[in-house]
């Protein structure tokens, strides 16, 4: 919608007519060609009344008229397969529009990271990847179709001046009112278009809410109550979408009272020369067929209202191009043992400070733990190390240079990655375990698996590291070892595990956060705990508290204190 003149320049406008222009370009051979073949199709239809009037002259003359009504046929014909090609010309521009749009979406998306996310919600952003892609992808097509379709009411005034000049002044002083009844058609359409998609996608937003926690609603009996609360903008929907026909009927409606009068006043002149002996029925035959082609309101009103609809989707998906992706450094990385530091990191989220001013140092080959209560922020702490996000304020360096600085691939070698709920991606399970910038050997991926203590589990699968995803059914825990595993797999300097270990049994778990706190493994590790018996074997422990470190120590100094304790709820040291 356009903005309030006080709110400045509107932050949205520039990428959103870039990538219309993007798209345009894009496509621009298929564009053409549908330009060229709706303009051929509206110079046939300008052909034709023409053709027809001639002939029907000849008739009342008692001329030989066979040709002509050849031609006259000739031309309907024609008119046939040019809509056909129109047609498809159309479909595939649009498709192929959409594919780019969607590419270059995922590529933006995935660039945002987990900013993406919190800025714009799961639900919303598959709204906008396939319900506003789609009709954004029409865009181009329409802006070609358009001006091929103002061909037909130009050549339809340039027709009737031909005829006679005296029905073209008729029809031009009509003119600039039915331009402007389209002028309101476009930006009304717009407006509500824009709030329609904008309901739909707080709908798609609740729905994939339920659906990640379609478990907890099941086990409270509350579907009827999410049902609600999902469809709770159904009735917005609805008037969005009963403002957005309205205006376009409305619309309709004024530009069809309008044109009949135009015609009718362009027929009256015909008949009044044709009285006069200064036209022929012919004449006036083709003239009264110009006279529809020049107003060609529903031709207009419909390519209008869909070029609409278009820059309404499209500006939905140059609000996700206008968040700023963290640029990529230029550098590498030195050698070095994966000296980790943050320095005054401070990292805004919801209007407060989730972080704020911490600093901390993780010595190069030291496994450190991160513990704290719920939402103080250690995840949030644990995107901000690896370069998932980016902090407001501060700098993280690994091994004396800023994350900021390194080069995106030799920054993704150098930091992996272990989640609670981990995404598997690939075919295989060998796929879902190679999964990154640069893919390990098969040996690599099975030590890792060993490592991770996720062979055995996987030797029992039908096909081994063969078996495809979604023929691997697999418990949190399962899940979690995989995930342990396709980061051992990619090695690094520096491995960060935010919770990956919450989902596994006791004695894997002792396996692995041994096997994690070793030393000489050869990599910095940091470990975001929930669990006791994590910290413990960890050399450090960082007490996250409030957006601070409160204190640092080893496990068993700090468990002295009583609010350490607490953390933990019920563990035991």
């Amino acid at each position: 919608m356009t903005p309030a003149p006080d709110a400045g320049p509107d932050p949205v406008a520039r990428p959103s007519r870039a990538l219309e222009r993007a798209a345009l370009r894009h496509g621009g051979a298929r564009c053409a060609a549908l330009f060229a073949v709706s303009t051929a199709a509206s110079a046939a239809g300008l052909l034709l009344p023409a053709a027809l009037g001639h002939t029907l002259d000849l008739l009342l003359a008692g001329a030989p008229a066979t040709r002509w009504v050849l031609y006259a046929c000739g031309l309907v014909l024609l008119l046939g397969v040019l809509d056909a090609c129109a047609g498809v010309l159309s479909g595939t521009a649009d498709a192929r529009a959409a594919a780019w749009l969607r590419r270059r979406l995922t590529g933006h998306v995935l660039a945002l990271g987990p900013r993406a996310n919190a800025r714009f919600g799961t639900g919303d952003l598959a709204a906008r990847f396939v319900g506003s892609a789609a009709q954004a992808g029409t865009s181009p097509a329409a802006v070609a179709a358009l001006f091929a379709a103002l061909a037909g009411p130009l050549g339809g005034v340039v027709a009737l001046g031909l005829i006679d000049w005296r029905l073209a002044v008729v029809f031009l002083a009509g003119a600039p009112l039915l331009a402007l009844l389209l002028r309101a058609l476009a930006r009304d359409t717009t407006a509500c278009v824009t709030e329609y998609q904008q309901v739909q996608g707080r709908i798609a937003a609740g729905l994939a809410e339920a659906v990640g926690g379609f478990r907890t609603i099941a086990a409270a009996g509350i579907q009827g109550r999410e049902t609600a609360r999902i469809l709770r903008p159904l009735p917005a929907l609805s008037r969005a979408g009963h403002r957005m026909w309205h205006v376009q009927g409305r619309a309709a409606a004024q530009a069809v009272t309008v044109a009949p009068l135009l015609q009718l006043g362009v027929i009256a002149v015909a008949g009044f020369l044709l009285t006069r002996g200064e036209l022929t029925v012919g004449d006036l035959l083709a003239a009264s067929r110009y006279a529809v082609l020049a107003t060609g309101v529903g031709v207009l009103v419909g390519r209008l209202a869909a070029l609409a609809r278009a820059r309404a989707a499209t500006r939905r998906l140059g609000e996700v191009l206008a968040e700023p992706a963290p640029p990529p450094g230029t550098f590498q990385l030195p050698a070095g043992p994966g000296r980790l530091e943050l320095r005054g990191i401070t990292v805004r989220r919801g209007g407060r400070d989730v972080l704020d001013g911490l600093d901390l140092l993780v010595p190069g080959g030291t496994a450190l733990a991160v513990v704290g209560r719920s939402g103080t922020g250690k995840s949030l702490l644990a995107e901000v190390a690896g370069r998932l996000a980016d902090p407001d304020a501060g700098h993280v360096l690994l091994d004396g240079v800023p994350l900021t600085d390194l080069r995106h691939d030799e920054l993704r070698r150098a930091v992996a990655y272990a989640f609670e709920r981990p995404a598997l991606l690939g075919t295989t399970i060998e796929d879902a375990l190679s999964f990154g910038a640069a893919a390990p050997s098969a040996a690599r991926v099975r030590t890792a698996a060993r490592e991770a203590r996720a062979d055995v589990f996987i030797d029992r699968l039908p096909h081994g590291y063969a078996t495809l995803c979604a023929d691997a059914p697999r418990s949190g825990g399962e899940s979690q070892r995989l995930g342990l595993a396709r980061a051992f797999a990619h090695g690094g300097r520096l491995l960060i595990l935010d919770d990956a270990l919450s989902s596994l049994d006791t004695v894997t778990e002792h396996h692995i956060t041994e096997a994690l706190a070793a030393p000489g493994t050869g990599r910095t590790r940091l470990l975001i705990a929930h669990r006791a018996t994590t910290a413990a074997r960890a050399d450090t422990v960082a007490w996250l508290d409030n957006g601070h470190i409160r204190a640092t120590g080893p496990h068993e100094v700090l468990w002295r204190d009583p609010a350490y304790r607490a953390v933990f709820d019920e563990a035991t040291p």
